[in-house]
C-alpha cells in the first residue's frame, strides 16, 4: 500500500482487500491523475483508494506524472523520552529538507535536523517510514517523498529554530503536549507516530 496526501486529503494505492471507507474507490486503468488532483484540492471528495493490479508498476507509473522529490527527516527523542517539534506556517511540525546531490539519504536527515533546530549530539537509530504529499510549485506538481528516521540526542542546549526556513520555534514535547501538538500537524506527522509506537 501507498498513501499520498494532498491538502490532507488522501490517495491510496492499494492491490489488496480493503475496510470499507468512505473514500472514492477507482482502478488504476480507469484513473486520470490530473482530475483526481483537481478534486483533490477542490476538496470536493474526502480522498481516493486506487485498485491496482500491479501494484509496484501502478506506483511507478503513478510516480511519472510528478517532479520527485527526496527529502529526509527526524523523529528526535531526548534523555527525557520527550519529542523534538518545529512549528512552522502554523502547524506543529516534524524536522526535515531536501536531500542535496550526491548527499546520503541518512547523512541528509541528519544535517536537516541539526540546521532546523540548532541542535547537536545527534544519532542517527532505525528508518522507521516513508512519507508523500504532493504539492504546486514553480508551475508544477511536485511529489515529496520524505524518509524518516528515528533519532536520539545527548544535548540539553537551547535550540535554535532556523528562522530563514520559516521556523518559529524548535523544542522537546512530552508525551501529552505530543498529543495536543498533532491536533495541529499533518497527517503523515500521525503516520510517523503511530511507526514508532508499533515499533515498541
Amino acid at each position: 500500500m501507498y498513501k499520498v496526501f494532498i491538502n490532507e486529503r488522501p490517495i491510496i494505492l492499494i492491490d489488496s482487500s480493503f475496510e470499507e471507507s468512505d473514500l472514492n474507490i477507482l482502478h488504476y486503468k480507469n484513473i486520470t491523475i490530473s482530475e483526481i488532483i483537481h478534486k483533490l484540492k477542490a476538496e470536493t471528495v474526502k480522498g481516493f483508494i486506487i485498485l491496482c493490479e500491479d501494484l509496484e508498476e501502478s506506483w511507478t507509473d503513478f510516480k511519472s506524472n510528478f517532479n520527485l522529490i527526496t527529502a529526509a527527516g527526524g523523529l528526535v527523542l531526548n534523555s527525557r523520552r520527550e519529542f523534538l517539534f518545529i512549528f512552522r506556517g502554523g502547524k506543529w511540525d516534524l524536522p526535515k529538507g531536501r536531500v542535496e546531490k550526491g548527499e546520503q539519504i541518512k547523512e541528509a536527515a541528519l544535517r536537516e535536523v541539526e540546521e532546523e533546530c540548532g541542535i547537536s549530539k545527534l544519532t542517527l537509530d532505525k528508518f522507521l517510514i516513508t512519507t508523500y504529499h504532493i504539492f504546486y510549485h514553480n508551475n508544477q506538481n511536485n511529489l515529496k517523498e520524505t524518509h524518516w528516521y528515528e533519532m536520539e540526542t545527548k544535548s540539553d542546549g537551547v535550540l535554535i529554530p532556523q528562522l530563514e526556513e520559516g521556523i518559529t520555534i524548535a523544542m522537546f514535547k512530552n508525551k501529552k503536549d505530543t498529543l495536543k501538538a498533532l491536533e495541529n500537524s499533518y497527517q503523515n506527522i500521525h503516520l510517523i507516530f503511530k511507526k514508532h509506537y508499533q515499533e515498541y
